[in-house]
Protein backbone atom coordinates (compact mmCIF):
# COMPACT_ATOMS: atom_id res chain seq x y z
CA UNK A 1 0.00 0.00 0.00
CA UNK A 2 1.61 3.35 -0.95
CA UNK A 3 2.56 5.01 2.20
CA UNK A 4 0.24 8.37 1.05
CA UNK A 5 -2.95 5.89 1.98
CA UNK A 6 -1.29 4.64 5.11
CA UNK A 7 -1.58 9.22 6.07
CA UNK A 8 -2.78 10.69 3.18
CA UNK A 9 -1.84 14.35 4.28
CA UNK A 10 1.23 14.04 6.82
CA UNK A 11 3.29 11.78 4.68
CA UNK A 12 2.92 13.35 1.49
CA UNK A 13 3.31 17.01 3.12
CA UNK A 14 6.79 15.43 5.00
CA UNK A 15 7.48 14.90 1.58
CA UNK A 16 7.02 18.14 -0.33
CA UNK A 17 8.63 20.11 2.68
CA UNK A 18 11.85 17.47 3.03
CA UNK A 19 12.42 17.79 -0.77
CA UNK A 20 12.22 21.79 -0.80
CA UNK A 21 14.43 22.04 2.12
CA UNK A 22 17.10 19.65 0.75
CA UNK A 23 17.19 21.29 -2.84
CA UNK A 24 17.72 24.74 -1.19
CA UNK A 25 20.31 23.01 0.87
CA UNK A 26 22.04 21.23 -1.48
CA UNK A 27 21.82 23.69 -4.58
CA UNK A 28 24.92 25.70 -3.50
CA UNK A 29 27.84 22.48 -2.83
CA UNK A 30 30.52 22.90 -5.17
CA UNK A 31 30.39 19.18 -6.10
CA UNK A 32 32.48 17.24 -8.26
CA UNK A 33 33.65 13.86 -8.91
CA UNK A 34 35.42 13.81 -5.45
CA UNK A 35 35.40 15.73 -2.81
CA UNK A 36 33.86 17.58 0.56
CA UNK A 37 30.96 18.54 -1.57
CA UNK A 38 30.19 14.94 -2.49
CA UNK A 39 30.37 14.46 1.11
CA UNK A 40 28.35 16.80 2.37
CA UNK A 41 25.58 16.15 -0.23
CA UNK A 42 25.58 12.63 0.67
CA UNK A 43 25.38 13.09 4.56
CA UNK A 44 22.61 15.44 3.89
CA UNK A 45 20.35 12.96 1.82
CA UNK A 46 21.19 10.41 4.87
CA UNK A 47 19.07 12.21 6.83
CA UNK A 48 16.48 10.72 4.88
CA UNK A 49 16.95 7.63 5.28
CA UNK A 50 20.45 6.21 6.80
CA UNK A 51 23.22 5.62 3.83
CA UNK A 52 26.08 3.01 3.94
CA UNK A 53 29.42 5.64 2.43
CA UNK A 54 32.27 3.92 1.03
CA UNK A 55 34.99 5.96 0.01
CA UNK A 56 37.18 4.56 -3.02
CA UNK A 57 41.16 5.17 -2.87
CA UNK A 58 42.40 7.29 -5.76
CA UNK A 59 44.37 5.18 -8.18
CA UNK A 60 42.09 2.30 -7.40
CA UNK A 61 41.55 0.27 -10.68
CA UNK A 62 38.21 0.29 -12.23
CA UNK A 63 37.47 -2.26 -14.95
CA UNK A 64 39.39 0.37 -17.67
CA UNK A 65 39.57 3.34 -15.52
CA UNK A 66 41.16 4.43 -12.67
CA UNK A 67 39.66 6.69 -9.79
CA UNK A 68 40.77 9.81 -9.88
CA UNK A 69 42.66 12.21 -7.35
CA UNK A 70 40.74 13.87 -5.25
CA UNK A 71 40.05 17.79 -6.42
CA UNK A 72 39.98 20.66 -4.16
CA UNK A 73 39.46 24.09 -4.66
CA UNK A 74 41.13 27.07 -2.68
CA UNK A 75 40.14 30.07 -4.70
CA UNK A 76 39.73 30.72 -8.17
CA UNK A 77 38.69 34.09 -9.70
CA UNK A 78 39.91 36.32 -12.82
CA UNK A 79 40.29 40.19 -11.88
CA UNK A 80 40.52 42.54 -14.73
CA UNK A 81 42.75 45.66 -15.35
CA UNK A 82 39.83 47.81 -13.70
CA UNK A 83 40.37 45.55 -10.86
CA UNK A 84 36.81 43.95 -10.84
CA UNK A 85 36.54 40.15 -10.63
CA UNK A 86 34.77 38.93 -13.62
CA UNK A 87 34.63 35.39 -12.34
CA UNK A 88 34.85 33.81 -8.54
CA UNK A 89 34.36 30.45 -7.74
CA UNK A 90 33.44 31.53 -4.79
CA UNK A 91 30.18 33.55 -6.12
CA UNK A 92 29.26 30.39 -8.17
CA UNK A 93 31.06 27.19 -8.60
CA UNK A 94 30.44 27.27 -11.91
CA UNK A 95 32.55 29.73 -13.07
CA UNK A 96 36.20 27.84 -13.04
CA UNK A 97 35.68 24.32 -14.75
CA UNK A 98 35.43 21.43 -12.77
CA UNK A 99 38.86 19.70 -11.51
CA UNK A 100 41.02 22.26 -13.32
CA UNK A 101 44.31 22.48 -12.66
CA UNK A 102 46.45 25.40 -10.80
CA UNK A 103 47.46 28.50 -11.99
CA UNK A 104 48.49 32.18 -10.88
CA UNK A 105 49.66 34.82 -13.22
CA UNK A 106 48.78 37.83 -15.48
CA UNK A 107 47.72 37.14 -18.70
CA UNK A 108 46.44 39.74 -21.61
CA UNK A 109 42.92 39.64 -22.95
CA UNK A 110 44.01 37.77 -26.07
CA UNK A 111 46.09 35.30 -24.57
CA UNK A 112 43.14 34.54 -21.91
CA UNK A 113 40.81 33.68 -24.55
CA UNK A 114 41.99 29.94 -24.82
CA UNK A 115 40.70 29.50 -21.31
CA UNK A 116 37.58 31.00 -21.35
CA UNK A 117 34.12 28.77 -21.78
CA UNK A 118 30.53 30.70 -22.98
CA UNK A 119 27.25 30.01 -24.52
CA UNK A 120 26.53 32.01 -27.70
CA UNK A 121 23.24 30.89 -28.03
CA UNK A 122 22.42 30.88 -24.79
CA UNK A 123 23.90 34.25 -23.65
CA UNK A 124 22.99 34.84 -19.86
CA UNK A 125 23.80 31.29 -18.82
CA UNK A 126 27.11 30.33 -17.78
CA UNK A 127 28.27 26.87 -18.87
CA UNK A 128 28.74 23.79 -17.28
CA UNK A 129 32.22 22.61 -18.06
CA UNK A 130 34.56 20.00 -16.98
CA UNK A 131 38.09 18.48 -17.65
CA UNK A 132 38.46 15.60 -15.12
CA UNK A 133 40.90 13.56 -17.29
CA UNK A 134 43.09 16.20 -19.51
CA UNK A 135 45.09 18.69 -17.10
CA UNK A 136 43.72 22.40 -18.04
CA UNK A 137 42.24 24.99 -16.39
CA UNK A 138 39.85 28.29 -16.74
CA UNK A 139 36.73 30.28 -15.91
CA UNK A 140 33.32 29.73 -17.27
CA UNK A 141 31.20 33.09 -18.45
CA UNK A 142 27.66 34.25 -19.67
CA UNK A 143 28.39 35.13 -22.82
CA UNK A 144 27.41 38.57 -21.91
CA UNK A 145 29.55 38.80 -19.43
CA UNK A 146 32.65 37.51 -21.79
CA UNK A 147 31.46 40.21 -24.60
CA UNK A 148 32.01 43.31 -22.34
CA UNK A 149 35.54 41.80 -21.02
CA UNK A 150 37.80 45.27 -21.15
CA UNK A 151 40.97 44.63 -22.99
CA UNK A 152 43.93 44.87 -20.39
CA UNK A 153 45.67 42.17 -18.30
CA UNK A 154 44.46 40.00 -16.13
CA UNK A 155 45.13 38.61 -12.48
CA UNK A 156 44.69 34.95 -12.73
CA UNK A 157 44.19 32.74 -9.28
CA UNK A 158 43.33 29.46 -9.88
CA UNK A 159 44.50 27.86 -6.18
CA UNK A 160 43.82 23.94 -6.83
CA UNK A 161 44.81 20.80 -5.46
CA UNK A 162 44.74 17.51 -7.14
CA UNK A 163 45.57 14.50 -4.53
CA UNK A 164 45.83 11.20 -3.18
CA UNK A 165 42.00 11.06 -1.49
CA UNK A 166 38.65 9.21 -2.21
CA UNK A 167 35.32 8.93 -4.16
CA UNK A 168 32.54 8.86 -2.38
CA UNK A 169 29.94 6.01 -3.16
CA UNK A 170 26.64 5.55 -1.06
CA UNK A 171 23.73 3.11 -0.51
CA UNK A 172 20.95 1.82 1.13
CA UNK A 173 19.93 -1.65 1.27
CA UNK A 174 16.16 -2.53 1.70
CA UNK A 175 15.90 -6.70 2.45
CA UNK A 176 13.62 -8.78 1.24
CA UNK A 177 12.48 -11.95 2.28
CA UNK A 178 13.25 -13.84 -0.94
CA UNK A 179 16.40 -13.79 -3.34
CA UNK A 180 16.67 -11.04 -5.98
CA UNK A 181 16.59 -6.86 -5.82
CA UNK A 182 15.72 -3.67 -7.26
CA UNK A 183 18.32 -1.11 -7.92
CA UNK A 184 18.40 2.55 -8.41
CA UNK A 185 21.46 4.72 -9.07
CA UNK A 186 21.41 8.93 -9.18
CA UNK A 187 24.75 10.63 -9.14
CA UNK A 188 25.63 13.42 -7.25
CA UNK A 189 28.55 14.80 -8.78
CA UNK A 190 27.15 18.34 -10.45
CA UNK A 191 27.91 21.52 -9.11
CA UNK A 192 25.11 24.77 -8.70
CA UNK A 193 22.40 22.66 -10.63
CA UNK A 194 18.94 21.60 -9.54
CA UNK A 195 17.11 19.13 -12.27
CA UNK A 196 20.23 17.65 -13.46
CA UNK A 197 21.12 15.08 -10.38
CA UNK A 198 19.94 16.93 -7.43
CA UNK A 199 16.07 16.22 -7.56
CA UNK A 200 16.75 12.47 -8.84
CA UNK A 201 18.83 12.19 -5.65
CA UNK A 202 16.43 13.55 -3.81
CA UNK A 203 13.78 11.94 -5.09
CA UNK A 204 15.31 8.26 -4.57
CA UNK A 205 15.85 8.79 -1.00
CA UNK A 206 12.35 9.73 -0.22
CA UNK A 207 11.42 6.39 -1.78
CA UNK A 208 13.70 4.64 0.58
CA UNK A 209 12.25 6.99 3.67
CA UNK A 210 8.82 5.28 2.19
CA UNK A 211 9.57 1.72 1.73
CA UNK A 212 11.29 1.19 4.85
CA UNK A 213 8.45 2.49 6.74
CA UNK A 214 6.12 -0.62 5.50
CA UNK A 215 6.66 -3.65 7.23
CA UNK A 216 8.05 -5.88 5.00
CA UNK A 217 8.64 -7.10 0.58
CA UNK A 218 9.51 -9.72 -1.05
CA UNK A 219 12.39 -8.29 -2.79
CA UNK A 220 15.39 -5.95 -1.65
CA UNK A 221 15.58 -2.29 -3.16
CA UNK A 222 18.78 -0.98 -3.20
CA UNK A 223 19.53 3.02 -3.52
CA UNK A 224 23.10 3.74 -4.67
CA UNK A 225 24.40 7.30 -5.68
CA UNK A 226 27.42 7.62 -6.97
CA UNK A 227 29.56 10.03 -9.28
CA UNK A 228 28.14 10.01 -12.80
CA UNK A 229 30.11 7.44 -15.02
CA UNK A 230 33.06 6.30 -12.85
CA UNK A 231 31.01 5.72 -9.95
CA UNK A 232 28.92 3.19 -11.61
CA UNK A 233 32.22 1.75 -13.49
CA UNK A 234 33.59 1.83 -9.88
CA UNK A 235 30.46 0.25 -8.23
CA UNK A 236 30.26 -2.63 -11.14
CA UNK A 237 33.86 -3.51 -10.84
CA UNK A 238 33.31 -4.19 -7.33
CA UNK A 239 29.23 -5.87 -7.28
CA UNK A 240 29.03 -6.69 -10.57
CA UNK A 241 28.96 -10.52 -10.69
CA UNK A 242 26.41 -9.77 -7.59
CA UNK A 243 24.32 -7.49 -9.99
CA UNK A 244 24.27 -9.76 -12.60
CA UNK A 245 22.85 -12.40 -9.84
CA UNK A 246 20.88 -10.84 -7.92
CA UNK A 247 19.21 -8.05 -10.06
CA UNK A 248 15.72 -8.06 -10.74
CA UNK A 249 15.00 -4.78 -12.65
CA UNK A 250 17.02 -1.48 -11.90
CA UNK A 251 16.52 2.23 -13.07
CA UNK A 252 18.96 5.37 -13.02
CA UNK A 253 16.63 8.47 -11.90
CA UNK A 254 18.03 11.98 -12.93
CA UNK A 255 16.40 15.25 -14.73
CA UNK A 256 13.16 14.16 -12.91
CA UNK A 257 12.41 18.07 -11.69
CA UNK A 258 9.81 19.39 -14.09
CA UNK A 259 6.26 19.16 -14.86
CA UNK A 260 6.70 17.46 -17.84
CA UNK A 261 5.80 14.21 -18.80
CA UNK A 262 8.04 11.25 -17.51
CA UNK A 263 10.28 10.05 -20.55
CA UNK A 264 11.58 6.23 -19.91
CA UNK A 265 14.51 4.71 -21.88
CA UNK A 266 14.36 0.94 -21.81
CA UNK A 267 17.09 -1.08 -20.97
CA UNK A 268 19.55 -2.86 -23.63
CA UNK A 269 18.12 -6.72 -22.75
CA UNK A 270 14.29 -5.59 -22.35
CA UNK A 271 12.31 -7.69 -20.03
CA UNK A 272 10.57 -7.25 -16.38
CA UNK A 273 12.27 -4.07 -15.79
CA UNK A 274 10.70 -2.20 -18.76
CA UNK A 275 7.59 -3.94 -18.52
CA UNK A 276 6.83 -2.71 -14.84
CA UNK A 277 7.83 1.00 -15.59
CA UNK A 278 6.07 0.81 -18.65
CA UNK A 279 2.74 -0.63 -16.70
CA UNK A 280 3.03 1.60 -13.72
CA UNK A 281 3.56 4.69 -16.27
CA UNK A 282 0.70 3.81 -18.49
CA UNK A 283 -2.83 6.14 -18.09
CA UNK A 284 -0.13 8.82 -16.40
CA UNK A 285 -0.52 12.51 -17.64
CA UNK A 286 0.78 13.71 -19.21
CA UNK A 287 1.19 10.89 -21.89
CA UNK A 288 4.58 9.43 -21.01
CA UNK A 289 7.19 8.77 -23.91
CA UNK A 290 9.36 5.36 -23.81
CA UNK A 291 11.70 4.89 -26.39
CA UNK A 292 14.56 2.08 -27.13
CA UNK A 293 17.92 1.60 -25.69
CA UNK A 294 20.86 3.81 -26.65
CA UNK A 295 23.99 3.67 -26.03
CA UNK A 296 23.68 7.48 -25.06
CA UNK A 297 22.79 9.14 -21.73
CA UNK A 298 23.87 8.35 -18.22
CA UNK A 299 24.61 5.67 -15.79
CA UNK A 300 22.53 3.02 -17.72
CA UNK A 301 25.25 2.78 -20.16
CA UNK A 302 28.09 1.30 -18.34
CA UNK A 303 25.04 -0.87 -16.26
CA UNK A 304 23.84 -2.20 -20.08
CA UNK A 305 27.51 -2.53 -21.17
CA UNK A 306 27.39 -5.53 -22.84
CA UNK A 307 29.96 -7.69 -20.29
CA UNK A 308 26.87 -6.84 -17.79
CA UNK A 309 23.70 -6.34 -19.95
CA UNK A 310 22.12 -5.49 -16.83
CA UNK A 311 17.90 -5.14 -16.75
CA UNK A 312 18.62 -1.24 -15.88
CA UNK A 313 16.40 1.48 -17.69
CA UNK A 314 16.60 5.39 -17.45
CA UNK A 315 13.70 7.52 -16.08
CA UNK A 316 14.18 11.37 -16.70
CA UNK A 317 11.26 14.14 -17.54
CA UNK A 318 12.95 16.44 -19.60
CA UNK A 319 14.26 16.62 -22.73
CA UNK A 320 17.84 14.70 -23.24
CA UNK A 321 19.42 18.53 -23.35
CA UNK A 322 16.53 20.84 -21.91
CA UNK A 323 17.10 24.93 -22.15
CA UNK A 324 18.54 25.18 -18.87
CA UNK A 325 21.40 21.85 -18.89
CA UNK A 326 23.92 22.35 -17.73
CA UNK A 327 24.28 25.60 -16.75
CA UNK A 328 23.52 28.07 -14.24
CA UNK A 329 20.29 28.48 -15.63
CA UNK A 330 19.36 25.63 -13.91
CA UNK A 331 17.95 26.57 -10.51
CA UNK A 332 15.13 25.62 -7.54
CA UNK A 333 13.10 28.23 -8.73
CA UNK A 334 12.15 26.44 -12.09
CA UNK A 335 11.55 23.03 -10.28
CA UNK A 336 7.97 22.44 -8.98
CA UNK A 337 8.03 20.30 -5.91
CA UNK A 338 5.59 18.29 -7.15
CA UNK A 339 7.40 16.84 -9.98
CA UNK A 340 9.77 15.20 -7.29
CA UNK A 341 6.98 13.88 -5.17
CA UNK A 342 5.31 12.81 -8.34
CA UNK A 343 8.66 10.40 -9.45
CA UNK A 344 8.90 9.09 -5.81
CA UNK A 345 5.50 8.02 -6.19
CA UNK A 346 5.88 6.19 -9.68
CA UNK A 347 8.62 4.75 -8.56
CA UNK A 348 6.78 3.20 -4.97
CA UNK A 349 4.41 2.05 -8.00
CA UNK A 350 7.02 0.26 -9.89
CA UNK A 351 8.32 -1.27 -6.37
CA UNK A 352 4.92 -2.70 -5.67
CA UNK A 353 4.14 -4.11 -8.90
CA UNK A 354 7.68 -5.73 -8.96
CA UNK A 355 7.26 -7.02 -5.43
CA UNK A 356 3.69 -8.47 -5.94
CA UNK A 357 4.48 -9.69 -9.58
CA UNK A 358 4.18 -13.57 -10.02
CA UNK A 359 2.91 -16.46 -11.70
CA UNK A 360 0.49 -18.83 -10.45
CA UNK A 361 -0.65 -22.25 -12.04
CA UNK A 362 -4.42 -23.27 -11.04
CA UNK A 363 -4.59 -26.34 -9.69
CA UNK A 364 -8.19 -26.54 -10.18
CA UNK A 365 -8.14 -25.76 -13.90
CA UNK A 366 -11.27 -27.58 -15.11
CA UNK A 367 -14.14 -25.75 -14.95
CA UNK A 368 -14.61 -22.97 -12.54
CA UNK A 369 -14.00 -24.42 -8.54
CA UNK A 370 -16.76 -23.84 -6.08
CA UNK A 371 -15.69 -20.25 -4.80
CA UNK A 372 -17.95 -20.45 -1.60
CA UNK A 373 -17.10 -23.92 -1.09
CA UNK A 374 -13.25 -22.53 -0.33
CA UNK A 375 -14.54 -19.56 1.44
CA UNK A 376 -13.35 -17.86 -1.42
CA UNK A 377 -16.92 -15.81 -2.34
CA UNK A 378 -16.69 -12.67 -1.82
CA UNK A 379 -19.18 -11.57 1.18
CA UNK A 380 -17.71 -8.54 2.80
CA UNK A 381 -17.83 -4.82 1.33
CA UNK A 382 -19.58 -2.70 -0.62
CA UNK A 383 -21.69 -4.62 -3.77
CA UNK A 384 -19.00 -2.65 -5.79
CA UNK A 385 -16.01 -4.13 -4.01
CA UNK A 386 -17.42 -6.95 -3.65
CA UNK A 387 -17.87 -7.54 -7.61
CA UNK A 388 -14.49 -6.46 -8.31
CA UNK A 389 -12.75 -8.94 -5.40
CA UNK A 390 -15.09 -11.93 -7.22
CA UNK A 391 -13.86 -10.76 -11.08
CA UNK A 392 -10.50 -10.31 -10.11
CA UNK A 393 -10.37 -13.72 -8.71
CA UNK A 394 -12.03 -15.53 -12.00
CA UNK A 395 -9.99 -13.71 -14.12
CA UNK A 396 -7.02 -14.93 -11.85
CA UNK A 397 -8.13 -18.41 -11.89
CA UNK A 398 -8.66 -18.40 -15.98
CA UNK A 399 -5.02 -17.04 -16.71
CA UNK A 400 -3.24 -19.29 -14.31
CA UNK A 401 -1.29 -21.21 -16.35
CA UNK A 402 2.08 -20.46 -15.93
CA UNK A 403 2.63 -18.53 -18.77
CA UNK A 404 0.81 -15.53 -17.35
CA UNK A 405 2.02 -13.14 -14.71
CA UNK A 406 -0.06 -10.69 -12.54
CA UNK A 407 1.16 -7.97 -14.89
CA UNK A 408 -0.33 -9.91 -17.76
CA UNK A 409 -3.64 -10.37 -16.16
CA UNK A 410 -3.96 -6.81 -14.83
CA UNK A 411 -3.51 -5.64 -18.47
CA UNK A 412 -5.85 -8.02 -19.58
CA UNK A 413 -8.49 -7.63 -17.27
CA UNK A 414 -7.84 -3.80 -15.90
CA UNK A 415 -7.69 -4.79 -12.27
CA UNK A 416 -4.75 -3.67 -10.46
CA UNK A 417 -2.08 -5.77 -9.35
CA UNK A 418 -2.51 -4.97 -5.67
CA UNK A 419 -6.23 -6.66 -6.38
CA UNK A 420 -4.85 -9.80 -7.91
CA UNK A 421 -2.18 -10.29 -5.35
CA UNK A 422 -4.77 -10.27 -2.85
CA UNK A 423 -6.95 -12.41 -4.49
CA UNK A 424 -3.94 -14.97 -5.32
CA UNK A 425 -2.84 -15.26 -1.74
CA UNK A 426 -6.06 -16.11 -0.34
CA UNK A 427 -6.20 -18.66 -3.54
CA UNK A 428 -3.29 -20.26 -2.18
CA UNK A 429 -3.83 -20.44 1.06
CA UNK A 430 -7.13 -22.08 0.30
CA UNK A 431 -4.90 -24.82 -2.09
CA UNK A 432 -6.39 -24.41 -5.29
CA UNK A 433 -3.36 -21.93 -7.12
CA UNK A 434 0.31 -22.27 -6.56
CA UNK A 435 2.79 -20.20 -7.17
CA UNK A 436 5.18 -21.16 -9.99
CA UNK A 437 9.16 -21.38 -9.55
CA UNK A 438 11.29 -18.74 -9.77
CA UNK A 439 11.16 -14.74 -10.02
CA UNK A 440 9.17 -13.81 -13.37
Amino acid sequence: MPISAIDPVGAVARDHADAADLLRELFPLARSLTGEGVRQTHAALARLHPLETKEIPSGTAALDWTVPKEWKVHAAHLTGPDGRRYADFAENPLHLVNYSVPFRGRLARDKLEKHLHSLPERPDAIPYVTSYYAPRWGFCLSQKARAALPDGIYDVVVDTEHFDGSMTLSNAFLPGCEAGEIHFSAYTCHPHMANDELCGSIALMLLARRLAAKPQRRLGVRVVLHPETIGSVAYLAKHGDRLRRDMVAGYTVCNIGRAESFRYKRSRRGGIADRAMEFCLRNRAPVPICMPFRPEGSDERQYCSPGFDLPVGALTRSEPQFAEYHTSLDTPDLVPISAIIETVDLLEDVVETLDRNATYINLKPFGEPQLGRYGLYPTIGTTREREADLLAMLWLLNYSDGKHDLMSIAELSGHLVRRLSAAASRCVAAGILREAAGVQ
